[in-house]
């Protein structure tokens, strides 16, 4: 199964830290700080190479030591690198996540640099290498994410979309041939002024976003909850796994990439939704972006240790 995810890459500075510091406040904390290679395209695209998929990654990173480190790590995860451009006058991404230690809630701010420079030429040769599957975020140019889409949607290629970060400004009415679209709750109160905090709203947030988007499936994360699967006009929820929570950072990436492979697989989408929220509920019991990641066979553990009959 051939993936292609046209999406972000950064590097992200991670700081732990016992609690978010006030306006003004300056806070001297006994935690610690690392550089963990991420982006939210490329926590999805390693997410794939390591549940089995074969990961093709269409991106932009600087000619600078973040870049180097970042193209070396999917090198040696296996993803299909040739349609990266290095950029000669611009840094590579950088996000800047404060993660507090007790509650593992995290603070997130974006610099895109790079990010920002990935081309339609790209675009085109990868969707060249015929995938499967095309995958994208908002975490990059919507110009780019929309004539993703539509290229895509000209050559009968499915699309799945992952909503983050959320942006209201999309024209998301352009959008064709749409097969799964998958918001967390902040960016589903955002996108259509519903807080999914129960089955009713979460029922009537799926609707606007099915509208909205024309997307054959819309699967909302609702975190500690598992998330809310919305299939021709029927909803269901599909409660998350019990797991200490060590850091949230990628687990919605890991999440929808995972529900997106194993739809692929298995066209059902309620099992791929409990296959989804395996790998999430993984994600969340490790520290960092791709460090966090599991590998198929930790997901397959993981269900059979547990008792899952993802198939019910």
């Amino acid at each position: 199964m051939k993936i292609l995810t046209v999406s972000s890459a950064n590097m992200d500075f991670v700081m732990q830290t016992g609690k978010m510091p006030a306006s003004g406040e300056t806070y001297i904390t006994d935690g610690s700080y690392s550089y963990v290679p991420g982006g939210k395209g490329a926590n999805s695209a390693l997410a794939f190479a390591r549940l089995g998929a074969d990961s093709v990654f269409c991106s932009a990173v600087g000619k600078d030591a973040n870049g180097d480190a970042l193209i070396s790590l999917y090198e040696r995860e296996g993803i299909d690198v040739s349609f990266i451009k290095r950029c000669e006058d611009t840094p590579t991404g950088l996000a800047a996540i404060i993660l507090e230690k007790e509650s593992a809630a995290n603070r997130i701010i974006v610099f895109p640099a790079a990010n920002h420079r990935i081309a339609k030429e790209q675009v085109i040769s990868a969707l060249d290498t015929e995938p499967d599957a095309v995958f994208m975020q908002f975490e990059i140019n919507s110009d780019i994410t929309l004539f993703t889409a539509l290229e895509a949607a000209k050559r009968n290629i499915p699309i799945f979309m992952d909503a983050g970060p959320a942006d209201p400004s999309f024209p998301y009415s352009s959008l064709e041939k749409v097969t799964l679209f998958s918001p967390n709750e902040t960016e589903c109160e955002i996108l259509t002024g519903i807080s999914p905090d129960n089955f009713d709203l979460c029922v009537k947030a799926a609707e606007k976003l099915s509208e909205m988007t024309r997307a054959k499936l819309v699967v909302i994360k609702l975190g500690g909850r598992g998330c809310f699967v919305y299939e021709n006009g029927h909803g269901e929820e599909i409660p998350s796994y019990p797991i200490k929570k060590v850091d949230t950072t990628a687990a919605g990436d890991a999440f929808t990439a995972g529900l997106t492979l194993e739809y692929l697989r298995c066209k059902n989408i309620r099992r791929a939704a409990k296959y989804a929220n395996a790998v999430g509920a993984l994600t969340v019991s490790k520290l960092g972006a791709s460090s966090s990641l599991p590998t198929a066979d930790e997901v397959d553990a993981f269900i059979s240790e547990r008792g899952i009959d993802i198939n019910e």
